[in-house]
């Protein structure tokens, strides 16, 4: 089997042309010594900065430059609660949700360096159900204003752009945020199945704390430019 592309750690006894690449990916390695999921998921989210950055900075745009009234977020946003109506009061829950799921995240991580199978289970779980009930008062969030009449192309309150943006923004994030709720049951079944533990490496858990700490940095960004502003 002359033929045969075999791996090896010596740069020297490696094929040349194609052969010699396919040999020195095959034989696993990693770049700067970091592993190749965690390298993959920062150029990732390099990707996903670039897009979030231009939906912000378009929405700033819009914001100073319409010559009709913007809404006011804190009327806009308000729930009626006991007979008062309270400011931002579900955003701030979803807040609060979302920095107390990045908690429990760097705790899984924390703990699948130890190699805490069922710690680190238990702390996927917790985040998935904080995720999952951030998404939830989004949804309800939508409906209550679809039901106040706000669309993408106008609403009562103001500004016709106010919907495009706050559909098109938060739309996107919580889209990042569902999909990593699941990415975290996918990752929360296999360290409880021993998977990692067999393949002897829990970096996917720590790719994956990667992916929630950056949504959660984003939330920030958008919770400051379009809830407060």
């Amino acid at each position: 089997m002359a033929n045969d592309v075999v791996a090896t750690d010596d740069p020297a006894a490696l094929p040349d042309g194609l052969p010699g690449v396919v040999a020195d990916y095959s034989g696993d390695k990693e770049a700067f010594h970091i592993h190749w999921g965690k390298a993959m998921m920062w150029i990732f989210l390099l990707s996903d900065t670039f897009i979030f950055s231009c939906f912000l900075t378009g929405y700033m745009k819009v914001r100073m430059t319409t010559t009709v009234p913007w809404p006011n977020p804190s009327e806009v946003f308000a729930l009626t609660l006991f007979g008062q109506s309270i400011p931002l009061i579900l955003i701030a829950i979803m807040t609060f949700i979302l920095i107390t799921s990045s908690g429990t995240m760097a705790l899984a991580v924390n703990y699948g360096y130890r190699k805490d199978r069922k710690t680190t289970a238990l702390l996927l779980i917790a985040t998935c159900v904080l995720g999952a009930s951030f998404v939830g008062m989004q949804a309800f969030e939508w409906t209550k204003l679809i039901e106040e009449g706000v669309r993408p192309w106008g609403n009562p309150f103001g500004a016709a752009q106010f919907g495009s943006s706050f559909f098109m923004i938060t739309g996107f994030h919580g889209l990042h945020v569902s999909a990593g709720v699941v990415y975290l049951a996918v990752t929360a079944w296999r360290v409880w199945t021993g998977f990692y533990d067999r393949k002897g490496s829990y970096a996917t858990v720590e790719a994956a704390g990667l992916y929630w700490h950056f949504v959660d940095l984003v939330w920030v960004f958008i919770f400051a430019f379009f809830y407060l502003w």
